[in-house]
């Protein structure tokens, strides 16, 4: 028997990255797995990498509208399931003096206000002993220039974790968080469209982490699947997985 065989998975924000490489590791193990993505290259191109063996859906992150839509649609492809991973975020960056309330209302809208409403609209269809992993960062930490909006917004998931933790225990749904240091993904490049910024960027954060390297996806899709499956005494807690830059 496969290791995920018979369980089914919803991933919010799973098209590349992190949330690809959960996927992956899932349908490797035989699970079920329905898959979120915003752009239309991007589901493209996570539904020809994944084949069958994924359900990819076109669905805004943002959208309270899109999130009842998205449980419509899981309600019909797996009635339940058994692990939700609200991944779907990135980071702006704005300064004190340059940000505005557009950026601020971006950031807290994809980093805060959606996951917690898809919590809400989804977890009724949780299994009992199932679970929720959220994704927040070390930005809700650390002070971060540039990043004001995008801590605050993941230090409010922080506490939503928490929270929703506490009010999801009669139905035996764990909720957890795992927190993102520096990792090799395809959205550094976007936040940095210039190349040479970008590469700025890296060596800056190789210099501070102290295991002196970027975390891949797949260190983050394992700590996923610990939280998810098999950390089932642990509820409402944040896994730091950041080379240990928010620990040493």
């Amino acid at each position: 028997m496969e290791r995920y065989e018979g369980k089914k998975v919803v991933i919010i924000g799973g098209t590349s990255g992190m949330g690809l490489a959960t996927v992956k590791m899932l349908l490797d193990g035989s699970a079920r797995v329905l898959v979120t993505g915003r752009s239309q290259a991007g589901l493209d191109s996570a539904q020809q990498e994944l084949g069958k063996g994924a359900i990819v859906v076109s669905s805004d992150a943002r959208s309270l509208t899109e999130i009842n839509a998205l449980a419509s649609r899981v309600k019909a492809e797996f009635d339940t399931f058994d692990l939700l991973f609200v991944n779907a975020g990135f980071a702006l960056r704005a300064p004190l003096e340059s940000m505005t309330e557009a950026i601020y209302d971006e950031m807290f809208n994809l980093n805060a206000k959606g996951p917690f409403f898809a919590v809400q609209k989804l977890a009724p269809l949780i299994n009992r002993g199932g679970s929720v992993v959220l994704t927040t960062s070390v930005a809700n930490v650390k002070g971060m220039p540039g990043v004001a909006a995008y801590g605050a917004a993941k230090a409010a998931l922080r506490s939503f974790a928490r929270v929703l933790a506490a009010e999801l225990l009669p139905r035996e749904i764990r909720v957890n968080a795992v927190s993102p240091g520096p990792i090799d993904t395809p959205i550094l490049d976007k936040s940095f469209p210039d190349k040479d910024a970008a590469a700025q960027i890296r060596e800056q954060m190789n210099g501070i982490i102290p295991m002196k390297r970027f975390g891949t996806s797949e260190e983050i899709a394992k700590a996923v699947l610990f939280l998810g499956f098999d950390a089932t005494f642990t509820n409402g807690a944040e896994l730091p997985v950041d080379g240990g830059a928010s620990q040493l």
